[in-house]
């Protein structure tokens, strides 16, 4: 069952956070995932949810988005994003 993890970003760090954008993808290839969404234009169409960056990323299942997140090959990404970037981050379960 695919699973789907959702990124809120804010971008403290430009510099530093193009780094990670750089490092991030193969780690994400490595686990089965891949991009649906990736920083492009976000419009609120109701509440007040309006984040500067989102990513949406698909998965073959939760086991394996999880597995990336802890993994190896993302460690050093991921410290890059947690340095540059305050990260809001799900994983949900689809159908």
């Amino acid at each position: 069952m695919p699973a789907y993890v959702v990124v809120e970003i804010e971008v403290l760090d430009a510099g530093t956070y193009e780094t990670y954008k750089q490092l991030a993808p193969p780690a994400i290839a490595a686990y089965g995932g891949r991009y649906l969404v990736r920083g492009g234009a976000v419009e609120t169409l109701e509440g007040d949810w309006s984040p500067e960056r989102l990513v949406l990323l698909e998965f073959p299942s939760v086991e394996r988005a999880k597995a990336w997140w802890g993994s190896g090959e993302y460690e050093r990404a991921r410290k890059l994003r947690q340095q540059s970037a305050r990260t809001q981050m799900i994983v949900a379960e689809g159908l």
